[in-house]
């Protein structure tokens, strides 16, 4: 590390509140541990989960800095005593535990990935929060298949837009939700988009179905949407809920649709997870995912790249919610 700068600039968040709390300060490098990688940081991606902690909504937890940034790519510059996968020059993306919002960032081994050849620093800083997400939640845990449909809520989101080109590269016939035509023409090309603001989902997708549903739902809206959910879902169907966006509760519902359908409804988040099994979805993203990328399919939909110095204008275009694709923060020289 004695060719290292002994500093380096990240985002702080001076206070919970609007993205003008957002500032570039100055600080020492992250040290590492036996196990982790530092990476110089070339370009990272904006996430929901950002904005929440800003408003102080989805705090650190007092173990993890308290920069935030969920995913980075750039150069490894140094690595733990006990890193194999990995040498300093390596090009790698990475799914960090917070702190990607900065010019260097320590990342564990074992959730970091390299960049396919034909990737660029931003299409790599796409991929990391949204792919390790879509993987667990829509494949592992909902257990999609090929043959099967799905629902996506939210289809011009990062996690929208990630779920419906791995499911169109792997053959998987997709629904999804989006609140304008601009993004139903964006989207048509990988999926059937419906335009939620002027037609019901639910009815739409019951008809080009026969009135069987869907397998499995992909739902960033909750409560606001869990009765057309559950109305929507096949027998055996599953339901998998990552936010809420429409509320947090359901109310009255009847459950014995749940039983009568076999249903299954459940939910997770990425930062309550163990490094084990944060180690797990890595393996099976390079498995699975990997070649798909390498062969130029499934490659994140980039909506827009924004400087260093701009990050509260990034934080702005996420919450007015007109981007379709991923919203990156590149870094100069």
């Amino acid at each position: 590390m004695t060719d290292l700068p002994t500093t380096m600039r990240h985002i702080e968040i001076s206070q919970s509140g609007d993205p003008d709390v957002l500032h570039i300060v100055e600080t020492s490098l992250p040290k590492i541990k036996i196990d982790e990688i530092l990476i110089e940081v070339k370009a990272f991606g904006i996430n929901r989960p950002d904005v929440l902690q800003r408003k102080g909504l989805y705090p650190m937890p007092k173990d993890v800095t308290p920069i935030p940034g969920l995913e980075v790519a750039g150069i490894v510059t140094a690595i733990g005593e006990n890193v194999s996968q990995f040498k300093v020059g390596d090009r790698v993306c990475a799914l960090t535990n917070g702190g990607g919002y900065a010019e260097y960032c320590a990342v564990p081994e074992t959730q970091t990935l390299p960049i396919p050849s034909n990737l660029s620093y931003i299409e790599a800083a796409a991929i990391p929060e949204t792919y390790f997400t879509v993987w667990a939640n829509l494949f592992d845990i909902g257990q999609l298949s090929v043959g099967e449909t799905a629902l996506i809520h939210g289809g011009a989101s990062g996690i929208g837009t990630t779920a419906l080109t791995l499911c169109h590269a792997m053959g998987i016939k997709t629904f999804c939700t989006v609140g304008s035509d601009d993004k139903v023409d964006a989207l048509n090309k990988i999926t059937t988009a419906i335009n939620y603001k002027k037609h019901n989902f639910e009815e739409v997708i019951l008809e080009q179905t026969q009135n069987k549903g869907v397998d499995v739902i992909l739902d960033i809206v909750g409560g606001k949407y869990f009765q057309q959910n559950m109305n929507t879902l096949k027998r055996d169907g599953r339901l998998v809920i990552l936010g809420f966006m429409g509320g947090r509760y359901a109310k009255e519902f009847d459950l014995q649709q749940l039983i009568l359908k076999r249903a299954k409804v459940t939910g997770s988040t990425m930062r309550a997870r163990t490094d084990q099994e944060k180690s797990e979805i890595t393996q099976s993203l390079r498995q699975h995912v990997w070649p798909l990328l390498s062969e130029g399919k499934s490659l994140p939909l980039i909506y827009k790249s924004f400087s260093f110095e701009d990050i509260s204008k990034a934080h702005t275009c996420m919450e007015e919610s007109e981007h379709i694709g991923k919203i990156v923060i590149t870094l100069t020289e």
